[in-house]
């Protein structure tokens, strides 16, 4: 979906959309009172209180059809500049205006407004010429909005909506919002009970539904294999660290806004940990090493805890609580090029594996002005950045830079994934790290017998599993490949009466086999077990009548076909096998 904040004329144009709702609101509800009504990316809100009326959706196109007559009368659309005290008084009567130039800077002595018609609100703009350029427009959805953000404040109604120059354009927004609903991981995880949220454990702590559990069972034995005869050595850690921990790291000067808040146990202070590097510094210090030992993989399936904001949690995507597929490389000076090859070949090859083919490399470095964020040692960030360029150019990886999104402690290759809807997410990321082994004091002894340093290359693969989850669900729709599916096979026996015993002989084979298949013996009509299947998404459909039974043979169906298969039982499990095997994938659709 295009970016509205990147074109200037369609942010103008949305910006002058948000005044024309609110125009429109006003002869609708002349009680109602305007906060703010900015472009954003997706187009514009405009944040109302409308005292005791509450938005309802068939209000939205009552309010479209009256913006229409709005902009149909052709006003143009005026620029009037006021003092602060011309303001004040202007905007008497509404407490929002008044708070809006009351916190004005003292020096901005002109406040501007815009007027179209009977309409004026508070603005810098810009905005168009006149209410007739706004013919192509759409109210998308309303929701609450708590006055400047703030929950102790009063919640007010924020209506939605975009605006483009044509119908064209217009219509394939509307299609892309469409298909975005249609994706939505949210949606599908409730639908095929893959996971849910409840107030009482909290917002951004997702619980992984049985369903959802095998997704992600299978996504941690996939990358352990890999991981596995990469030669990484997997461990577990406490899910909490003292404070003392990671002042140590540096983490609670650099991160502290982004974790829980600190807990008091007897004479200890905690925090839940919001990263597992320091846990795996302390790993790798537990004993002496070689440079012959190095470089020493460790990794772990780590829960992570993480402050965001309310407004930003988002289902699996972005969550408080989260599994990393994380680990930390030990490696001697001349070994970094070597391993970070290796991370960034096993990226590509997982990247492989699930069909994931529109991305890009972004190297975050730091911004050298900021000396509050970033560990302040010129040398070591100007030899950690050369490295990693060093690198990139050996392997002919395209990348652009991104300065000021390296971590506190060294430069970080991301891997920025572009999915089916929506914007860019990140996935991969690979962190150059000379700092946190000196703040731990780790050492190896080269081959003078003499104590060095060890680099630290901090890397996830998946990221986290949660957001890898949601990527996988709005890539897939939730039709996802055999060897992923929660339950592959549905059989169902044509008539449960007659074939309801060979139903559960063919189910317990494939079970048996490790095959994860569900009977459906219920005493419904065939075609609604069938329609129940396909909207379950299940790759394999068993339909199994009398011809079935007497051959001992097993008809299937594919999701998404309507052709029917027949194969003796042993060919039809050496096929399931080898599918789910090859973890092949499945064609989008």
């Amino acid at each position: 979906m295009i970016n509205i904040k990147e074109n200037e004329r369609l942010e103008m144009l949305n910006h002058s959309c948000a005044h024309l709702m609110a125009q429109a609101i006003q002869h609708l509800y002349p009680q109602a009172k305007f906060w703010v009504g900015p472009a954003i990316e997706e187009g514009f809100y405009y944040d109302i209180d409308l005292g005791d009326e509450v938005i309802k959706e068939e209000d939205l196109e009552r309010i479209e059809r009256e913006m229409k007559k709005c902009a149909k009368d052709a006003k143009n659309i005026i620029r009037h500049e006021l003092t602060k005290e011309e303001a004040l008084e202007k905007f008497k009567d509404d407490p929002y205006k008044i708070d809006l130039i009351s916190r004005m800077d003292e020096n901005e002595t002109v406040i501007s407004c815009y007027s179209q018609g009977d309409f004026t609100d508070l603005c810098r703009g810009p905005h168009v010429a006149n209410t007739k350029e706004l013919k192509y427009f759409k109210l998308l959805k309303f929701s609450g909005a708590y006055w400047k953000g703030d929950s102790n404040n009063k919640m007010l109604q924020r209506i939605y909506g975009v605006c483009f120059d044509n119908q064209e354009d217009l219509d394939n927004c509307l299609k892309e919002i469409q298909e975005a609903k249609e994706r939505d991981h949210r949606k599908i995880g409730k639908e095929q009970e893959l996971f849910m949220n409840h107030e009482l454990v909290g917002s951004g702590m997702p619980l992984w539904l049985p369903n959802g559990a095998i997704i992600r069972k299978q996504l941690e034995n996939y990358i352990y294999e890999k991981e596995q005869k990469l030669g990484y050595l997997h461990v577990y850690t406490p899910c909490v660290g003292t404070v003392d921990l990671y002042k140590t790291s540096g983490h609670w000067d650099h991160y502290k806004e982004n974790m829980f808040p600190m807990m008091k146990v007897d004479e200890e202070e905690f925090v839940l940990r919001p990263m597992n590097c320091p846990h795996h510094m302390l790993i790798y210090g537990n004993k002496l090493h070689s440079y012959r030992d190095l470089p020493i993989r460790i990794g772990e399936f780590a829960t992570d805890f993480r402050y965001e904001a309310s407004g930003a949690v988002k289902g699996l995507e972005r969550v408080r609580c989260m599994c990393q597929n994380d680990a930390h490389l030990f490696v001697r000076p001349d070994q970094i090029g070597e391993e970070f090859k290796k991370v960034v070949s096993l990226i590509l090859d997982v990247y492989h594996d699930f069909g994931i083919k529109d991305y890009k490399f972004r190297l975050s470095l730091r911004d050298k002005e900021d000396k509050e964020k970033y560990f302040d040692d010129d040398q070591m960030w100007d030899e950690a950045e050369a490295k990693l360029r060093e690198v990139l150019k050996d392997l002919g990886v395209e990348y652009f830079e991104a300065i000021g999104e390296a971590a506190f402690y060294g430069p970080k290759l991301d891997v920025e994934v572009k999915p089916a809807v929506g914007p860019e997410v990140t996935l991969s990321t690979c962190q150059l790290d000379f700092l946190l082994p000196r703040r731990f004091e780790l050492s190896y002894i080269d081959s003078n017998g003499e104590k060095q340093t060890p680099v630290v290359l901090h890397r996830a693969i998946f990221g986290t599993f949660d957001r890898f989850t949601a990527f996988l669900i709005e890539e897939t729709k939730g039709a996802f490949p055999t060897w992923l599916a929660p339950t592959q096979v549905k059989v169902i026996p044509v008539n449960p009466e007659y074939q309801g015993d060979y139903g559960e002989e063919v189910n317990n084979l494939l079970l048996e086999n490790g095959v994860r298949s569900e009977l459906d013996n219920r005493n419904e009509k065939l075609g609604y077990r069938l329609r129940e299947a396909q909207t379950s998404k299940t790759p394999y459909t068993l339909i199994l009548g009398d011809q079935e039974k007497q051959d001992k043979t097993i008809s299937y169906r594919l999701y998404g076909e309507k052709d029917t298969t027949t194969l003796p039982q042993k060919e039809f499990i050496q096929l399931i096998k080898k599918e789910i095997d090859e973890k092949r994938l499945r064609e989008k659709r």
